[in-house]
């Protein structure tokens, strides 16, 4: 019993703290955070094992570290002049490439001369296939008054009721945005942890919507037609990586600035190619922390995205629902497996082979369909499975040991212990009188004339006497005495702590209450019956052994069915 209210405070704690777990968001927040970080591993392993291509036609011109010493060494200033970018633009178009997409920003700027900004506004008006960004932020309207932007908006997705909205912008160059459309947003999304898995398709700015400069580009490069979108409520989808930094293939930018300017030919072929322009250098802080890299240039970023847009291989999330039934699925196999199989490390062993092929088929999932199917809560539901199944299972051996071990200690008939478990416990009585010098006393009771009785009334009278002596007798003393059927119409009582005296006067009174009772008979008739009972006591006179104490008892009740019965020897 005690077992069984020790194990249901345990599930009624765990359900408690369970539920206020998960009601608590710091809890959810802590599930989230884990289950980026298997998402973060999934993609590290499939970008590592080179399963993955990238588009050898999207390409960088990046301003390494390389790059941005030359420049300082020969134009003696950072930024790089706009015309420089009109130069290389110029000669990367000689080439005949797909499109040229500038991961910068020509803001407005004291050191740039109009002559110079000039030149970089006639190539976004000479060439239809040249890109440039532009950002949106939250400044306050006393620092910059919030501009009006041309018509560069486009129609949102459906059911992105909660797109990402900002207050301000930091506008380009007015003349390219009076040149071209071409422009796009590079703004990005990080989660809580910093780390960038996310992109916006679009941004919301004086109720219209932005392009992300990525999804812009993919856009004019499909002709409108990309497949496998599947944008959150934010309007943001997920990334799915090719490799570490480095993976695109990377052009210095003053390699080509130096062919622009035809002081060295530049061996590298531009035709039909993505060139984007971009800040590799980390000394010029565009750099980001992806799942795939803790160094990770931005215009990398902008070409994954791309990338991922022409080829439809965004992460697609499963739906909720679908996560639940995949942890319900866990969590019933692993319940069947600790309930059905008896060996307990069988059972575990099986429930983490099935924990471990659900985690194989999470990665192959992503790895070849491009799915994000959770790990963490399915696992968390098998795991919460598995401790309530072993708790239930334990329950239900207790249950079932406890029902065993009642049919083998207990007398079918009267409901007493058998005999049995009464020599086990005079073993053990002796035992602990000898160890601790504690006394302990036997009675041996008899009904009397019980043979003539059933020859009278017949054996199921005899039985329903027999069972109702048993019912006094336990009625009649102490929680501590064990009362047993000895054998026959023969019954014992043991009696912890108890000296001869006092021994004496319990079966003296037993063998009243015995007396003055009507017993019942199977026929509806009535009748008295009278006890007999032997008394012994641990010690020197009667035993010091349990077939001692036994024999004396037996002796006592002889002499007491000698002397007339219904009476105490």
């Amino acid at each position: 019993m005690l077992k069984k209210f020790l194990y249901t405070l345990w599930i009624t704690i765990f359900a408690v703290l369970l539920f206020f777990s998960v009601k608590n968001g710091s809890f959810l927040a802590f599930i989230n955070s884990m289950e980026n970080r298997t998402f973060d591993i999934r993609q590290s392993l499939i970008a590592n094992s080179g399963a993955r291509n990238h588009n050898k036609d999207i390409v960088i011109v990046a301003i390494d570290d390389g790059s941005y010493e030359y420049v300082l060494d020969n134009y003696g200033e950072w930024p790089l002049r706009r015309d420089a970018y009109a130069q290389m633009v110029n000669y990367i178009e000689s080439q005949h490439p797909k499109m040229i997409v500038f991961d910068l920003m020509f803001v407005k700027s004291m050191k740039s001369g109009v002559q110079a900004d000039n030149a970089l506004i006639n190539v976004f008006k000479k060439y239809n296939n040249v890109y440039t960004s532009m950002n949106l932020d939250n400044q306050q309207d006393d620092l910059r008054i919030p501009p009006q932007l041309p018509n560069l908006s486009i129609t949102p997705y459906p059911n992105t009721t909660n797109t990402i909205e900002y207050s301000n912008c930091r506008v380009i160059l007015q003349g390219i945005l009076d040149a071209t459309s071409n422009i796009g947003m590079i703004n990005v999304s990080r989660s809580d942890d910093g780390v960038l898995r996310k992109m916006p398709l679009y941004l919301k700015y004086q109720d219209k919507y932005y392009p992300q400069l990525g999804y812009r580009v993919g856009l004019d490069y499909s002709n409108g037609n990309l497949k496998n979108i599947h944008p959150d409520e934010e309007a943001s989808v997920i990334l799915n990586w090719y490799g570490p930094s480095g993976t695109f293939e990377h052009i210095p930018m003053y390699k080509v600035l130096k062919a622009s300017e035809g002081k060295k030919q530049l061996n590298y072929n531009f035709k039909n190619k993505v060139v984007y322009f971009g800040a590799t250098a980390a000394s010029l802080f565009d750099i980001k922390t992806v799942p795939v890299d803790k160094v990770y240039p931005g215009v990398e970023v902008q070409a994954t995205y791309l990338n991922n847009l022409i080829d439809g291989s965004l992460i697609k999330k499963c739906s909720e629902p679908i996560n639940v039934l995949a942890g319900l699925i866990l969590a019933l196999i692993t319940v069947i497996f600790v309930l059905r199989i008896q060996s307990m490390p069988v059972a575990f062993g099986l429930s983490m082979t099935t924990s471990a092929f659900y985690v194989v088929l999470a990665y192959e999932l992503m790895r070849y369909k491009n799915y994000w199917i959770k790990i963490v809560s399915p696992l968390s539901f098998a795991l919460f499975a598995f401790i309530i199944a072993v708790i239930i299972k334990y329950l239900i051996k207790s249950r079932d040991f406890d029902a065993q071990y009642k049919l083998a200690t207990t007398d079918g008939l009267t409901e007493l212990y058998n005999h049995r478990y009464f020599q086990e416990q005079m073993q053990r009585y002796v035992s602990h009188s000898m160890r601790y010098e504690t006394p302990f006393s036997l009675i041996i009771i008899d009904i009397d004339f019980f043979k003539k009785f059933n020859d009278n009334y017949g054996h199921q009278s005899g039985d329903a006497v027999l069972r109702q002596v048993a019912m006094t007798l336990k009625k009649n003393v102490r929680t501590t005495d064990i009362v047993c059927r000895y054998g026959g119409e023969e019954m014992s009582i043991i009696l912890p702590n108890t000296k001869q005296e006092e021994a004496i006067a319990i079966a003296q009174k037993l063998c009243s209450m015995v007396a003055s009772k009507k017993m019942k008979l199977s026929n509806g008739r009535e009748s008295n019956v009278t006890i007999s009972l032997g008394v012994s006591t641990f010690g020197d006179e009667d035993g010091k052994t349990p077939a001692k104490i036994i024999e004396s008892a037996d002796q006592r009740l002889y002499h007491a069915k000698e002397n007339g019965r219904n009476r105490v020897n």
